[in-house]
């Protein structure tokens, strides 16, 4: 199959910003008041050619995701709500910028320089996405930047029990050529651990569409990081060769995920950790995955500077919550993509570190790669 971006004529309208300085995208933002809410927090809008995205300013979330399929129709492919008891319990990682440390540490606690710290836990004897009161459940602060929008944060020292104070930006830029940009940056006065990633939902037939077990997936990574009962990493990395988590070719999600592999009956699907193959030393953002819908003919193709990638496929979704097209959301409803540093990193010392010193930058960006196939 011939895959290509798709063309079409900026779509956007003039608005609270624009983003002259990228041809072809125009950025606005207003109020945005999901059902049940009392006071707003602000949603920014990027448009170029056929493409749109929006951005809460709650979590940094990255709201929506529009784009054509092979013949120009476009669809909304992200789950997510409009539901304020939605976004801020069931689905509030729905599209959230996750951390201070994205995925799960053991023991709730981590030891830098021979100091322990212990950690806000989530249950199951691990903190999970930077604790109970995470990233994802901020309000951050936004700015314009050509082409896209920029989202600050400052977590305080002790923050969910970790060290130093961390300064944080997240920035979102859409092209015309159907790429989604996010970066991140950070910096910390004390030692600390800093992992970040974005927890956006994916069915490229449309939110609401059904289920994504025929999408076809390629992860270019020939190891994983097998869990325990807690979902905690354990032992070497994991050939996938021969295994349900083998998808250095396309295949469809849903071709192993029911097999009786003691890493799938837990979990009830995918929700590990794969460790792509190396990255470029001049920190160029490489392919990870490549997810693609037969049906609709959309692509999403994903790059990263991140050395891992966690497959999650909704496995727990139970239909409490639903989205635009009022269809409840329930198992494998659609899939997530999250790059990463692997999970429990502090606690495993043959893991690239997650370290971050005052002085040091930590810098990470992905990029969401629209397209369609004929």
């Amino acid at each position: 199959m011939a895959m290509h971006r798709a063309g079409g004529q900026d779509t956007g309208e003039g608005g609270g910003g624009a983003g002259a300085d990228v041809p072809g995208t125009t950025v606005e933002h207003g109020p945005f008041e999901p059902a049940g809410a009392g006071a707003a927090f602000e949603r920014w809008t990027l448009r170029a050619g056929p493409y749109e995205a929006s951005v809460l300013t709650l979590g940094a979330t990255l709201h929506t995701l529009r784009a054509p399929d092979r013949t120009g129709a476009t669809a909304q492919l992200l789950l997510s709500s409009d539901e304020l008891a939605h976004v801020l319990g069931p689905a509030r990682h729905y599209g959230a910028t996750v951390g201070r440390y994205a995925n799960r540490i053991s023991g709730s606690r981590v030891t830098i320089d021979g100091v322990d710290h212990p950690l806000m836990p989530t249950g199951n004897g691990v903190t999970l996405h930077g604790g109970p009161d995470g990233f994802a459940n901020r309000m951050w602060q936004a700015e314009e930047i050509p082409g896209g929008v920029r989202l600050h944060l400052h977590s305080p020292d002790g923050d969910q029990g970790f060290p130093g104070g961390l300064d944080v930006q997240v920035s979102y830029t859409l092209s015309a050529a159907g790429e989604l940009t996010i970066a991140y940056h950070a910096t910390c006065t004390h030692p600390t651990v800093v992992n970040l990633t974005n927890h956006a939902y994916v069915n490229l037939s449309g939110e609401g569409s059904g289920d994504v077990l025929g999408h076809l997936l390629t992860v270019d990574a020939d190891a994983y990081t097998p869990v325990d009962e807690r979902q905690i990493p354990y032992g070497p990395y994991e050939p996938v060769a021969g295994t349900p988590f083998d998808f250095t070719v396309a295949r469809p999600v849903g071709k192993a995920i029911h097999d009786h592999h003691p890493q799938l009956t837990g979990p009830g699907g995918y929700d590990h950790n794969w460790v792509l193959r190396e990255r470029p030393a001049d920190g160029t953002p490489a392919r990870a995955a490549l997810l693609e819908d037969p049906v609709s003919g959309r692509t999403l193709e994903v790059l990263t500077t991140e050395p891992g990638l966690q497959v999650y496929t909704a496995n727990g979704f139970t239909g409490a919550v639903s989205g635009a097209a009022g269809v409840p959301y329930g198992p494998y409803s659609g899939i997530a993509l999250e790059t990463q540093h692997h999970p429990d990193s502090p606690h495993q010392p043959d893991y690239p570190s997650t370290e971050l010193r005052p002085g040091q930058e930590f810098r990470s960006t992905t990029v969401l790669r629209l397209g369609v196939t004929d």
